[in-house]
C-alpha cells in the first residue's frame, strides 16, 4: 500500500492539476500565454509559474485569470483527489456529421482539458492517413491502431474530452475499453441531417460512388442503434442550434 501523500506533496500536487488545467484553455484556444497575461493583467512571468504548477495564486489573481478566460473560477480551482479518472474523461461517439469534433472542441475548451480527436490519433500510431491505412493494411489492421490509439490516450490523459469514429462502437473489446475509461455522451441525429452535415463539410469520401449514400446512414444509424445506445448519455442534435446542443451537452456532463 502507498504511503499517503504529506500536506506539502498534496499542495503540489493540487497546483499541477490547477497549472495543467490553465495550460489546456490556452492550448484548446489557440491563445498565448502573452495573450491571456495581457487579457487578465497577471503578468506573463506569473502565468508561466501557474501553468508549472509554482503558481501560489491568490485568490483574486485567479478570479482575473478565470475571468479572462471566460471560465467559472471553480472549474479552475475544484479538486479532484478520489475522483473516478472514467468521469474526467468524456468520449462522444456517434456517426460522422453529429458534431463531436465542433461539440468537443467547446467543451473541452469549457472545462479546461485537451481535446483529442482519436482519429488524428490512429493516423499518429499508424504513421498515414486514414484512408491510407485502410488500403495498406485493410480494417482489421486500423481496428488494431485503433485500439493502441486508445490505449495510450487513456495512459496519457487523466481527464479530456474525445472525439471518437463512428464505428469504433461496432469493435467489442476497444467499445469495452472506451465504456470502461470514460464518460460516454452519444452525439444523435437523424440520417438526413448527418448527411447534410457531411456534405456541408465538403468531404463525401466515405460514400464516394455511391447513390444511395442517405439509405447507407439509414442502414448503419439502424445497425449501430444498439451499441451507441450504450452511451450514459443521448444528446438529440438534429434541428437544433449548435448553442442548444452545446448547453446541454455542457450541462449534463456538470451533473
Amino acid at each position: 500500500m502507498n504511503a499517503p501523500l504529506s500536506p506539502a506533496q498534496q499542495e503540489s500536487a493540487y497546483l499541477s492539476q490547477l497549472g495543467e488545467r490553465v495550460r489546456a484553455w490556452r492550448n484548446g484556444h489557440g491563445m498565448t500565454r502573452k495573450a491571456l497575461a495581457a487579457a487578465s493583467g497577471v503578468s506573463e512571468r506569473y502565468l508561466a509559474q501557474l501553468e508549472a504548477g509554482q503558481g501560489n495564486i491568490s485568490v483574486l489573481l485567479l478570479r482575473r485569470v478565470a475571468h479572462a478566460m471566460n471560465v467559472a473560477m471553480e472549474s479552475l480551482v475544484r479538486e479532484s483527489a478520489g475522483e473516478d479518472p472514467a468521469r474526467r474523461r468524456v468520449a462522444l461517439i456517434g456517426l460522422r456529421g453529429a458534431g463531436k469534433s465542433t461539440l468537443g472542441a467547446k467543451l473541452a475548451a469549457t472545462l479546461g482539458v485537451p481535446f483529442v480527436e482519436l482519429d488524428s490519433e490512429v493516423e499518429r500510431e499508424a504513421g498515414a492517413k486514414l484512408g491510407e491505412v485502410f488500403a495498406m493494411y485493410g480494417q482489421e489492421a486500423f481496428r488494431r491502431f485503433e485500439r493502441r490509439a486508445l490505449e495510450r490516450v487513456l495512459r496519457t490523459h487523466q481527464a479530456a474530452v474525445i472525439a471518437v469514429g463512428g464505428s469504433l462502437v461496432t469493435d467489442p473489446d476497444t467499445y469495452r475499453q472506451l465504456l470502461d475509461n470514460c464518460h460516454c455522451v452519444w452525439l444523435k441525429a437523424r440520417p438526413e441531417e448527418h448527411m447534410n452535415r457531411v456534405i456541408a463539410q465538403g468531404d463525401m469520401r466515405p460514400f464516394k460512388g455511391r447513390s444511395a449514400a442517405l439509405e447507407e446512414i439509414r442502414q448503419m444509424l439502424a445497425d449501430r442503434d444498439r451499441l451507441y445506445s450504450r452511451a450514459e448519455l443521448t444528446i438529440e442534435t438534429s434541428g437544433r442550434s449548435l448553442k442548444s446542443s452545446f448547453e446541454e451537452l455542457r450541462t449534463k456532463v456538470k451533473t
